[in-house]
């Protein structure tokens, strides 16, 4: 039985013919279904396998050495939330930022909030250090964050 959906098969063995080779599609793939299910289940691990013709310790071993991507068991909010540690940042204030939002949210750094909402992280650089402290929602920079914006950010998160 099939884990991954026909759309999500579709657009990875669409990805094939830009690649030089099927493993090459791992990342991508695990993308796709981090981004549709909110982490990587081992039943995913499995597809992504036979589509690519890899052994499912192959994927699994791309998947883990990341870091970025999320088994089952630690499954991500609806938004993720990182805080820039660069030294730009931490220059700024994004050590007590980080600590401020771990207090708002009721999380420490790799929770995720009581509601599901958002899972709070850190990450070493988000390219972002004209406007440090800087924070990543998902993909959009958010730059020169105070604890006030902060605060103001969590809310239209929630919301």
């Amino acid at each position: 039985m099939r884990f991954i959906d026909d759309e999500t098969r579709h657009k990875i063995l669409d990805l094939l013919p830009r690649y030089p080779s099927k493993q090459a599609v791992t990342l991508p793939a695990l993308h796709m279904v981090q981004d549709k299910y909110r982490c990587v289940p081992n039943d995913a691990v499995r597809d992504i396998a036979e589509l690519l013709d890899l052994a499912p310790a192959e994927v699994l071993d791309t998947m883990t050495f990341y870091m970025f991507f999320r088994g089952e068991e630690n499954k991500l909010g609806k938004t993720r939330l990182w805080v820039c540690r660069s030294l730009a940042c931490q220059l700024r204030g994004s050590d007590d930022l980080t600590e401020h939002l771990c207090h708002k949210l009721g999380v420490t750094v790799g929770g995720t909030s009581a509601d599901g909402k958002i899972t709070l992280e850190t990450a070493e650089c988000i390219g972002a250090c004209e406007g440090a402290p800087a924070v990543l929602v998902d993909d959009a920079h958010e730059m020169n964050v105070s604890n006030e914006m902060a605060d103001k950010l969590v809310a239209r998160l929630r919301a």
